[in-house]
């Protein structure tokens, strides 16, 4: 036998016959089945996710192998965020029970104070003798639990559910049901100012990670038994909560069952927050103009329910979705309606300008520079052609360079942490900006026309829209650097009717330009507050009027009511 070659006899055990050699070659096909089985199943159940816990089974009469149940569900005990906790409760004769949940999630003071200690003390001074089984559970859920929400469950998936959301598992010997006891407590930040929809006259609470804390907030602002809350979950790994709101006697039901339809089609594993579930539930999720609405203050929400609309709160994410929204929309702010309603349209009209400008100015340059210069004043295309003298690159080339360092500045001005960041951001506009002009690498008129292309980007109020907008003028600028005006009007053109043939949930997102809405208020002009009787027409809600027609009936100079139609 070579040196290389391995023998039984070599390690010092007797060579085996050929009847043990046929018994271990079976055994080991016997052991690597079982395990190839087993690998295969937890591969299924890594894939299925949540699908797992739901086809957990139902609970059984023995504590311990309903115990076992759970620990081998939850991977226990590698996984060290399960705590289970095994008790006997002081009743005569005494019950053995165990309390089951999840480590960081759950309120531990509530659990000892609340759960362990009646459940451990209180049995005995009552001197309670329940009968083994259902009724131990009655006595357990009526008589020692001082809980404010206590649900039973007969099947181990609800129950599994119920710990991953932070509440308390209660099994008990002899009794074929579990009780899960409310002891939520996760890791959450205070209510804080918005970081983005800031306002200088009006509430400043926005939105937090916790969702029932910002369906509080929402509460708190429309104090009606009418508004519902329905509590749909998404993914299958992340199980993650998603609040739909909408109040019942004005939103429209076809609205209502759509937005729910859309998000019970979402088959995915995990499901972060509100901006990875936008995708799924937008009519047109490659458009760079947003058709659903996002927003981190509860008074903007507040305000479109109700209009009508449905409001979602994706546990874990601070920002809400509004569905449906329009394009006008994006230039509206909370503000607004905390403003006398001259000041709220002015500053509407200056957002649409912004709009504009931000969208269109560079182009309209190159256009003028390179195709039709007669088009400008004499003095001034003096005045142009003697500043570009000694830039050496054309002035498309310039543009783009310009507007790629001033997404740098604002890029970096944005992820530089602290109060720092706007600074630098400043800082580096005006060092690199008064540089390149002394280089002669860019023209000062060149400097001017960026610079007031993004201030006008930063006057947008919507986020998303910004990006959109922003994106869209790279796209405006290489058509006009290759067919001047027509390129640019073609461009614009297409744009407009492109934006026409967007719909969110149903409705135009141009609405009311393209489509008829009935009486429009509050779109671009914003009239005062007691002149807004009816709700925006194109939600179809079910209760059209918000306020009767006259308000200021205490007014001598507002018409008064007909005593005759009741006011």
């Amino acid at each position: 036998m070579s040196k290389d070659t391995f023998s039984l006899e070599d390690q010092g055990h007797p060579p085996a016959s050929a009847e043990q050699a046929a018994h271990m070659v079976a055994d080991a096909r016997i052991h690597t089945s079982a395990l190839l089985t087993r690998l295969d199943r937890l591969a299924q159940a890594a894939g299925q996710g949540g699908e797992a816990i739901r086809q957990a089974g139902d609970l059984s009469a023995n504590l311990d192998e309903n115990v076992n149940h759970f620990k081998e569900l939850f991977r226990h005990p590698r996984n060290k965020d399960l705590i289970v906790r095994e008790i006997t409760i002081a009743t005569v004769p005494p019950i053995r029970a165990a309390l089951l949940f999840m480590e960081g999630i759950s309120d531990k003071q509530i659990i000892n104070g609340y759960i362990l200690e009646p459940l451990m003390l209180l049995g005995h001074e009552l001197r309670l003798s329940p009968q083994p089984g259902p009724a131990a559970v009655d006595l357990v859920e009526q008589r020692l639990l001082t809980g404010n929400q206590v649900s039973r469950h007969h099947d181990v998936s609800s129950l599994a559910e119920a710990m991953l959301a932070g509440d308390t598992v209660i099994l008990l010997d002899g009794a074929a049901v579990g009780l899960a006891v409310e002891t939520k407590d996760p890791p959450t930040r205070s209510v804080s100012d918005p970081k983005v929809e800031q306002v200088i006259w009006g509430p400043n609470d926005a939105f937090t990670e916790a969702w029932r804390v910002n369906v509080a907030l929402v509460r708190r602002r429309l104090k009606d038994p009418r508004l519902v809350t329905e509590i749909l979950t998404v993914g299958t790994v992340s199980q993650t909560y998603v609040g739909m709101m909408y109040i019942d006697t004005i939103a429209p039901p076809l609205l209502v069952a759509e937005v729910k339809r859309r998000i019970e089609a979402i088959k995915v594993d995990v499901v972060n927050g509100s901006g990875t579930l936008q995708p799924y539930i937008d009519d047109h999720p490659r458009s760079l103009l947003p058709t659903t609405l996002m927003t981190e203050r509860p008074d903007r929400a507040a305000a479109y329910l109700s209009e009508g609309h449905v409001v979602l709160f994706v546990d874990t994410s601070p920002h809400a979705i509004i569905c449906p929204t329009t394009f006008w929309a994006l230039l509206q702010t909370a503000e607004d309606y905390y403003l006398r309603w001259p000041f709220g349209t002015i500053l509407r009209y200056i957002r649409a300008g912004a709009l504009i400008i931000s969208l269109v100015l560079p182009s309209f340059y190159i256009a003028m520079v390179n195709y039709h210069p007669e088009m400008i004043p004499t003095e001034l295309m003096l005045f142009l052609a003697q500043s570009r003298e000694p830039v050496p690159m054309p002035a498309v080339v310039e543009l783009l360079a310009m507007e790629v360092v001033f997404e740098l500045i604002r890029e970096a001005g944005a992820r530089i942490p602290g109060v720092i960041g706007p600074t630098v951001g400043l800082v580096a506009s005006l060092v690199l900006g008064q540089a390149a002009v002394e280089a002669r690498i860019v023209s000062p008129i060149m400097i001017l026309v960026v610079a007031v292309t993004g201030l006008a980007s930063f006057a947008l109020p919507n986020y998303l829209a910004g990006w959109g907008i922003r994106t869209l003028r790279f796209m405006l600028l290489m058509l006009t650097t290759v067919l001047g005006f027509m390129g640019l009007a073609a461009g614009l053109h297409t744009l407009v009717v492109y934006a026409a043939s967007l719909r969110s949930f149903g409705i135009a997102y141009l609405t009311p330009v393209v489509a008829y809405a009935g009486k429009a208020q509050d779109v671009v002009y914003k009239p005062p507050l007691y002149k807004q009787e009816e709700r925006p027409g194109y939600m179809h809600s079910l209760n059209r009027r918000r306020q009767r027609e006259i308000v200021r009936t205490w007014d001598p100079r507002s018409p008064q009511p007909d005593p005759r139609q009741g006011g």
